[in-house]
């Protein structure tokens, strides 16, 4: 169970991550095609299988945010990314803001992963 959990995970995080760059891309190319109600359904819809086995995932392996503090991290970062991505894609007044929303959103991205394949909320001093 664990297995499939995992990669049902990963399947989800590597297609909603898809899909907010791509919405980033064409909402930095000035595209209206980042704002279709079907592809933000998406989005929401992937995001909830993606919260489902996380959640399912620290059950299985017993360890949880506000615990183990590799997990606290992630989610902190879970919650940056989320707000920067709002402001990236939907409430950014300008290009500039939606741009440097867009920046805290991909380094929020590149600090979860590395955070989950070290389990370390410091990874950079993995050696």
């Amino acid at each position: 169970m664990y297995l499939l959990l995992k990669h049902l995970h990963l399947i989800a995080v590597t297609l909603s991550l898809s899909l907010f760059f791509m919405r980033s891309v064409w909402m930095l190319m000035g595209s209206q095609l980042y704002q279709l109600n079907w592809l933000r359904k998406a989005s929401q819809g992937i995001d909830s299988i993606l919260l489902a086995c996380a959640i399912a995932l620290t059950l299985i392996i017993q360890q949880y945010p506000l615990t183990h503090d590799w997990l606290t991290a992630k989610v902190a970062a879970l919650i940056i990314y989320i707000l920067a991505g709002t402001i990236a894609l939907n409430r950014g007044k300008s290009h500039k803001t939606r741009t440097t929303a867009l920046t805290f959103a991909a380094l929020s991205v590149i600090y979860i992963i590395w955070v989950a394949r070290t389990h370390s909320p410091i990874p950079w001093t993995i050696g």
